[in-house]
């Protein structure tokens, strides 16, 4: 049977989708534009996107098992839960879901309220389903590396009561890891939720520690100012993602992303290898500068 990927051509999807094809998966993709996806061969790609119903029932037919990834968009509530009626019509009770961490805590974060509001309709639904809920993505620092670089100041306002960093390619493989487990399981698995963190919490001034180290020279902490983090945001993506991101940032200052007791030796034993560190992370940026 085939396991459909939505977002499959974001950084996490692709992930999803390489580790799903070196596991022998038949492996379907919903994405707007084929002839610019870039996705492996053996991939069926049906285009179409997540208000588009006629196209996610397309994408939906001869599925067993559905990985539901949506991007913050103003429409990322709805998207979700079209795709997810839609999936029941269809006949599909397995599915993954790419939550966040923390979604039942950062209720005044709009993307983190609207996947709070997913992960009930999926249980209220009675899916069988893993919900993941990642910390917040190191990759994500790929954006900030010229100021790193450049002007010795880590920007990102992540405060004092530390993240639990993840690499998307470890999120990618563990989605993948929990598709197979459902997809190839004789009878439907339980709800289950995962925390999927790094093995390291780390607060700003850790992380300025971790690039000054690397770098050989003083890379300070921006500090915590939500209103001065909105407004650089502004100048690159539209004002209400960007106050999207100014509340998520104060959440991070105020409750951090910290794990739970368990959950790195929870990831390593599913993997069955060490999490990705911030610090290699940073490592491969500084070696390609």
């Amino acid at each position: 049977m085939t396991i459909l990927v939505t977002g499959a051509t974001g950084t996490v999807g692709r992930n999803v989708i390489e580790q799903l094809i070196s596991r022998g998966a038949d492996v379907r993709a919903l994405v707007r534009d084929p002839a610019k996806a870039n996705l492996p061969s053996n991939v069926d790609l049906v285009q179409g996107d997540l208000l588009d119903v006629d196209a996610i029932r397309r994408a939906l037919r001869g599925v067993s098992t559905l990985f539901l990834l949506n991007a913050v968009v103003p429409e990322e509530f709805t998207q979700a839960l079209i795709t997810l009626n839609l999936a029941r019509d269809a006949g599909v009770e397995r599915l993954v879901y790419l939550s966040v961490i923390h979604s039942d805590v950062y209720v005044n974060v709009p993307h983190f309220a609207g996947k709070f509001g997913v992960e009930r309709m999926i249980e209220e639904a009675g899916f069988g389903a893993t919900i993941l809920r990642p910390a917040y993505f190191m990759n994500n620092d790929l954006t900030i590396k010229d100021v790193v670089t450049g002007h010795g100041a880590y920007p990102m306002p992540i405060g004092a009561k530390g993240l639990a960093m993840v690499d998307a390619r470890d999120i990618g493989e563990i989605a993948a890891i929990e598709l197979i487990r459902r997809e190839r399981s004789a009878q439907a698995l339980p709800l289950e939720r995962i925390n999927v963190v790094g093995p390291d919490t780390l607060t700003g001034p850790d992380v300025a520690g971790i690039w000054t180290e690397l770098l050989g020279r003083p890379i300070a902490y921006g500090g915590d100012d939500g209103a001065g983090f909105e407004q650089n945001l502004r100048q690159f993506m539209p004002g209400w993602m960007a106050y999207d991101m100014r509340l998520m940032a104060e959440r991070f200052v105020t409750d951090g992303m910290v794990p739970q007791a368990g959950d790195v030796d929870r990831l390593t034993a599913l993997l069955g290898r060490p999490l990705r560190t911030y610090r290699d992370f940073a490592a491969e940026i500084t070696a390609t500068a």
